[in-house]
């Protein structure tokens, strides 16, 4: 058969079609399971499955596609508009001073952004360093690309923060590239600034490049400062960064990403960028633009986001067998279920018994098993509740029948 002829990494991938997948974003295992009632806590799409789109960003979006404009591509590096607004952002957010069109590429998604950042560096037996548990997609990416993925584990009594110890250990001669989610997913860990500044100091002493995706920088909660990598001294020149409009925005059908890096990369991005990626939706990025110039919306996301999660961790928090921190950004919730079960069968548990679908930890790395994460940007906020107050339930249900205490 053809799947033979496949490298080892794209015969491991399972798209759902055959088989069911633990992986939040692929197949139509979770279609089906919405089919039956059960509260979908999978998908990191805010408000899904509900229309959340900002009146003023359906407006532009409308207006592109009643004056026929939608219908022609941009150029495949972006629309230059776009990325004028994208600079003042980084500016105002990241702390980082970039020109629009020598810096910025917009993507389909940041998860193309992502593949794009990392296919630039990683060779066959390139090693990268990637903190585990971290998105799976900086795995698989590693693999499919011919390089060796090195595990840095992060631990619960440390907060997730990293220990640059870890990397130290581990660095050899093929060691390339770092990559880094910040804020995490899925523990919600927003790395410090002093971790960070060791982290970059490992790196330039070690002449590394380090590619961080910021899909969910925004919100980070308790007054705890995010931090962009690329914007501490010496790192510029050795960062690749990638950002979304899918998390803080709540724009995750719009698909609209970027990455911003030195123009001596970008210039390799722009050369590659009509063969490796293509344009980002045009009526999409005009959606993007209005979203950026008006991000007066977000501040009742964010408001939304820290009512979660704290319904999340009151309501779990304490149930027998269960052990979780209190999520620092985003809308995820990270918890230890390896008391009462493996995560695989504490997912499919709840899937049964409460109607609820979250993600196992599994796919998140080693350090995920024993682990599930739970989405708690979806929904709304009622209804999040009453699926939480079922998890808790069918949770203490099953400590009681395992006898954990």
């Amino acid at each position: 058969m053809i799947v033979k002829k496949m490298t080892p990494a794209f015969q491991k991938a399972e798209g759902g079609l055959f088989s069911a997948v633990e992986k939040a974003d692929v197949g139509d295992a979770v279609l089906k399971m919405g089919e039956r009632g059960v509260a979908l806590m999978m998908w990191a799409d805010p408000f899904y499955p509900h229309p959340s789109i900002p009146p003023h960003v359906a407006q532009a979006m409308t207006d592109s596609i009643n004056s026929g404009f939608a219908s022609h591509y941009t150029a495949p590096i972006g629309n230059s508009e776009l990325k004028v607004e994208i600079a003042k952002k980084l500016k105002k957010i990241n702390g980082m001073e970039v020109e629009p069109q020598r810096n910025i590429l917009i993507t389909p998604g940041s998860d193309s952004g992502l593949f794009f950042a990392m296919l630039l560096f990683i060779d066959k037996g390139d090693e990268v360093m990637i903190i585990d548990p971290s998105y799976p997609n900086n795995f698989q990416n590693t693999e499919i690309m011919g390089g060796k993925v090195v595990r840095i584990p992060v631990y619960a009594e440390d907060g997730y923060q990293f220990r640059i110890e870890e990397f130290e250990k581990r660095l050899t001669p093929k060691t390339k590239m770092i990559v880094l989610t910040n804020p995490n997913n899925p523990t919600t860990a927003v790395y410090r600034r002093e971790k960070l500044s060791s982290l970059a100091d490992f790196a330039i002493k070690n002449d590394l490049v380090v590619v961080v995706d910021q899909a969910f920088e925004q919100p980070c909660f308790d007054g705890i400062e995010m931090v962009s990598i690329a914007a501490l001294p010496g790192m510029w020149e050795r960062t690749v960064s990638v950002f979304s409009i899918s998390k803080g925005m709540g724009l995750s059908g719009l698909r609209v990403g970027y990455i911003v890096a030195d123009a001596k990369v970008i210039d390799k991005m722009y050369g590659t960028a009509v063969t490796v990626i293509g344009a980002a939706n045009t009526t999409a990025q005009l959606g993007a633009i209005a979203a950026l110039r008006d991000d007066s919306f977000m501040e009742s996301y964010f408001q939304s986001f820290d009512r979660r999660r704290k319904i999340v961790y009151e309501l779990l928090h304490d149930v027998p067998g269960v052990s979780m921190l209190m999520s620092e950004s985003g809308f995820l919730s990270w918890v230890d279920v390896s008391r009462l079960g493996t995560g695989s069968e504490i997912t499919s548990y709840l899937n049964d018994e409460a109607l609820v679908a979250i993600n196992s930890g599994a796919p998140y790395g080693n350090e995920g098993r024993g682990h599930v994460r739970i989405v708690h940007g979806a929904l709304n906020e009622d209804q999040l509740r009453e699926a939480v107050i079922r998890m808790r339930k069918a949770l203490i249900k099953l400590a009681e029948k395992k006898g954990v205490k």
